[in-house]
């Protein structure tokens, strides 16, 4: 007698399609349901959106969210997956050699305590330099501060610490977070005979005006002689002249709104960061000589600088907030320019 074809066990179908739909979500770079995610591994999963400005926690088919602190503007944000390879408890910041370039003042390293930027906890990721970490500057959590890591508030990576182990998945993604959230049980309907009439609006409520559109900021005078090219780039590109116009009519308002004796600093302090803003941006998005005329690196270009100038705004915000808050100094006061390189 021959044998018998060996008789499937109950459950193999439903898990081989499920392991082909997380195949497939791997590939096309979907964010898992919450659902989704308990049926391929009951452990912690951590998706960063870079969208949201928030990392959210899926354990046990539940989501919780933590807001965190992402890449400045024109720092290399990681995105993919990768896997959290190392967990630290007061761990020592060892600045990189970038930073200690950028800032030679910088310690070799910073030992546990108050000044240690990445707090108390951190959780080193697959990618080089990379963590989930606390820190010292709460503030910056929701904002675009941080040099490529993901800081978060230092309650919040303690229960992220202890909730995540070695080898806890990890995916950051553009877009915004796509798992749907607990739906609110609904209250049964009433009769319609039973439904009470809505309440009438009240008689001596204001009406509202319409604001009115902004006023689209004006040209940019550099345009007509522009050759650098990012210049270029930007006034060649209609989104983009309107995102690089914004910037430059809030910097003009926000020093025209400061005391008389802290203006000339102001400008001068803008003015440094517009230099150092665009000497990444366009290392960052990879913008050269020729690059227009390659249509498929142009729109890569255009891409990732209109990101980046979208962010310029918010991180100009937060600059202005901060030389409002600054005493000015006054000019006579001012110490001499120093010669070399500016920290």
């Amino acid at each position: 007698m021959g044998s018998q074809p060996p008789t499937p066990r109950r459950g193999e179908g439903v898990r081989a399609r499920t392991r082909a739909f997380v195949l497939a979500c791997a590939v096309l770079g979907c964010v898992l349901a919450p659902g989704a995610a308990r049926a391929q591994d009951d452990g912690p999963r951590i998706v960063i959106s870079l969208a949201d400005r928030k990392l959210y926690l899926m354990e046990g088919g539940a989501v919780r969210a933590f807001p965190v602190a992402i890449g400045r503007p024109g720092v290399d944000i990681p995105r993919g997956d990768s896997t959290v390879v190392r967990k630290r408890r007061n761990p020592t910041w060892h600045p990189t050699a970038s930073q200690r370039r950028a800032k030679p003042s910088l310690p070799l390293s910073v030992p546990p305590g108050p000044d240690n930027p990445l707090g108390q906890h951190a959780l080193d990721l697959g990618w080089t330099a990379i963590a989930i970490h606390g820190t010292n500057e709460p503030t910056s959590i929701g904002r675009r501060a941080s040099s490529g890591c993901f800081r978060m508030l230092p309650d919040d990576i303690a229960t992220v610490f202890a909730a995540t182990s070695v080898g806890t998945p990890v995916r950051v993604v553009d877009a915004p977070f796509l798992a749907s959230p607990p739906q609110t049980p609904q209250p049964s309907p009433q009769p319609v005979a039973q439904r009470a009439a809505p309440p009438p609006p009240p008689i001596s409520a204001p009406v509202a005006a319409a604001s009115p559109p902004a006023a689209p900021p004006p040209p940019d005078p550099r345009c007509a002689t522009a050759t650098a090219p990012l210049r270029r780039m930007i006034c060649g590109d209609a989104d983009l002249a309107l995102l690089d116009g914004r910037a430059r009519q809030r910097r003009q308002d926000g020093v025209a709104a400061l005391p008389a004796t802290a203006r000339e600093t102001a400008a001068y302090t803008l003015a440094q960061d517009d230099r150092r803003f665009d000497e990444r941006v366009a290392a960052l998005c990879w913008i050269r000589a020729g690059s227009e005329a390659d249509p498929a690196a142009a729109a890569s270009a255009r891409a990732c600088l209109r990101t980046a100038l979208t962010g310029r705004l918010q991180d100009l915000e937060d600059r202005l907030a901060e030389l409002r808050g600054r005493t000015p100094t006054p000019v006579a006061e001012r110490p001499p320019p120093r010669t070399g390189r500016r920290e």
